[in-house]
C-alpha cells in the first residue's frame, strides 16, 4: 500500500480540499478528486522529499498558539507604526541569528513563522554557518530578537522536528 499510495493522509487531505472547493460530493467530483490527489502525491514522491519526523503534537499546538499571539501583537505594533509615524524614531535593520535547528521541515516552518509575522522578513539562510538573516521593521536591540527566535520558536521546533 505504501508504494501505490505513499502519503495516504496527504492524499485524503487533498481530496477533502478538492471536495470543499467544488462544494459537491457527486460521483464525478469524487472520482476526479481522487485521481488528482493520487496524481499530485505521486508527483511529490518523484521530487524525493527529505525524511521528516513530526513528534510531540502538544508542543506543536503550544507553538501554534504562541505564533498566533505573536502575529496578533505584531499586527497591532505595525499598525501603530504606520498610523502614527511621528511617535518615535523607528530604526529598521538587519539581524543575523545563529541557529541550532537543522531539520529541513523545522527550518521551513521557522521561515513561515517569521515571514507571517508582520514587521519581520526572512532574508537569507546561510547553511555553512547555520544562521538566518532577518529584516526587522523596528530594530531596537539585536539580542532581544536573537533570544525571541531561539527561545520562543527554535526550541519548540527542535522538540517537534528533531
Amino acid at each position: 500500500m505504501t508504494r501505490w499510495l505513499p502519503f495516504p493522509l496527504l492524499t485524503a487531505a487533498l481530496l477533502g480540499v478538492w471536495l470543499i472547493l467544488n462544494e459537491s460530493v457527486s460521483p464525478g467530483t469524487v472520482i476526479l478528486g481522487c485521481a488528482l490527489s493520487v496524481g499530485a502525491v505521486r508527483v511529490l514522491t518523484a521530487l524525493d522529499p527529505p525524511e521528516g519526523r513530526f513528534r510531540r503534537p502538544l508542543v506543536a499546538l503550544t507553538l501554534a498558539l504562541v505564533v498566533l499571539g505573536d502575529i496578533v501583537r505584531s499586527n497591532m505594533a505595525v499598525a501603530r507604526i504606520i498610523l502614527n509615524p511621528a511617535a518615535g524614531n523607528r530604526t529598521p535593520g538587519f539581524v543575523r541569528i545563529p541557529l541550532d535547528l537543522r531539520a529541513p521541515y523545522g527550518l521551513a516552518t521557522l521561515a513561515c513563522i517569521i515571514t507571517a509575522t508582520p514587521g519581520t522578513i526572512w532574508v537569507e539562510y546561510e547553511s555553512a554557518g547555520n544562521s538566518v538573516l532577518l529584516h526587522i521593521l523596528d530594530l531596537v536591540d539585536d539580542q532581544v530578537w536573537i533570544d525571541t527566535i531561539k527561545d520562543r520558536y527554535e526550541k519548540r521546533l527542535m522538540e517537534v522536528f528533531e
